[in-house]
């Protein structure tokens, strides 16, 4: 699978971004995606959880009532919806899908990465 994200910018505080995740490949629908983010000088955090089907989610604390994200099987993509946008929320921003069963917030538990999109929240 081949992940290919898009859809960051620059944006003011308050401000909303739709980041979108295309994937290659006919299986996309056999995996689990999620979101992390990396800030500068910090580590990859987890932000969401999308599984297979779209039927179970998950978010990180600091995005909860924020974000969502979402996947269409269909044309092998995944959302995240970014609102209320703060400029601690400034990172890049990688979007992943996991095969195996056992955890979705750990990086270790995904197989395949996207290149990234740079999201810069201005206050």
């Amino acid at each position: 699978v081949q992940l290919q994200a898009s859809g960051g910018g620059l944006v003011q505080a308050g401000g909303s971004l739709r980041l979108s995740c295309a994937a290659s490949g006919r299986t996309f629908s056999s995996y689990f995606m999620g979101w992390f983010r990396q800030a500068p000088g910090k580590e990859r955090e987890f932000v969401a959880y999308i599984s297979q089907t779209g039927g179970t989610r998950f978010y990180a604390d600091f995005v909860t009532g924020r974000f969502t994200i979402s996947r269409d099987n269909a044309k092998s993509t995944v959302s995240l919806q970014m609102n209320s946008l703060k400029p601690e929320d400034t990172a890049i921003y990688y979007c992943a899908a996991g095969f195996a069963a056992g955890g979705f917030r750990s990086s270790k538990y995904y197989d395949y990465w996207g290149q990234g999109t740079l999201v810069t929240v201005s206050s």
